[in-house]
């Protein structure tokens, strides 16, 4: 398959300082994103701490196997999502220190999602209510698990999605990256086909965008780049109350022909890497 990735990040209409963070890793097909939270408890400091960390853990990975890993293994999963659980784990372990040693950073925290893709295998790892999507024959499926307080009563019964999606509590997170000095992080493994599209992005989209118009928008555009400009500019059209960044990763056949060995391997990314918050 043919792997073309782009992203954007906005502040939004409201706040005055962007904490949420990015990176594109082209030629590791590797995208994080991270949603930096307290406010002048320098969230953007632990998103930006956050996504570095990962992106040079499994960077080192890619150089050194047998680097050690960290965090309690998990069986079955492949080397890719053994390295990113790894990779999560230090960067809780990161955010944390720097805000026992700096006590004005004390209470800073992040979201964190990640998507690692290996040929057609797809790793995620996620903390926290930033999310992944998998947009397939038109579909819209969420990949990851909010951890957040009220995704939690939904689960249990207690809340409908609607009244969630309207529930002021909505910020109030269960599990997050740097608050604790132990944190539970999921892992999930799925098989990627041509067609696909995969989205990350911050709650700054999902607060505002509906799923059926972030569908809309990523079937309509197809070229990566825009779709993410797209939606940060729906959000912000929508009220835009928060930091919002999205990444989009589109996944298409190889081409057949005499000059498709002129194309194959090449990794083609119209975004680039890029980052906010924390610089």
């Amino acid at each position: 398959m043919q792997i073309s990735s782009g992203g954007a990040t906005h502040v939004g209409m409201v706040r005055t300082n962007n904490e949420d963070c990015f990176r594109i890793v082209s030629p590791l097909n590797l995208f994080v994103l991270a949603d930096g939270m307290g406010g002048e408890a320098h969230g953007e400091v632990a998103s930006a701490l956050a996504v570095e960390t990962v992106v040079k853990h499994c960077i080192e990975g890619e150089e050194n196997p047998s680097a050690a890993l960290l965090g309690e293994a998990k069986p079955g999963l492949t080397p890719k999502s053994r390295r990113l659980l790894s990779a999560i784990h230090l960067a809780n372990q990161k955010v944390f220190q720097s805000a026992e040693e700096h006590p004005e950073r004390q209470g800073m925290g992040a979201t964190l999602t990640t998507a690692w893709i290996d040929g057609s295998q797809l790793s995620v790892g996620h903390v926290g209510d930033s999310r992944v999507y998998l947009l397939r024959t038109g579909q819209l499926q969420q990949l990851t698990s909010d951890h957040s307080l009220v995704a939690e009563q939904v689960r249990r019964g207690l809340l409908t999605a609607t009244e969630a999606e309207q529930s002021n509590l909505q910020s109030v997170l269960l599990r997050a990256l740097g608050t604790q000095a132990q944190v539970e992080v999921d892992v999930e493994e799925v098989g990627l086909f041509p067609g696909d599209v995969l989205l990350l992005c911050s709650d700054g989209l999902t607060r505002m965008v509906t799923e059926p118009e972030i569908a809309g928008t990523l079937q309509a555009e197809p070229i990566p780049q825009r779709a993410a400009e797209k939606l940060v500019q729906l959000a912000n059209e929508s009220g835009g109350i928060d930091n919002v960044t999205v990444i989009v990763v589109s996944f298409r056949p190889e081409p057949k022909g005499w000059f498709s060995w002129l194309r194959r391997g090449a990794q083609k990314s119209e975004g680039g890497n890029g980052s906010a918050g924390g610089k």
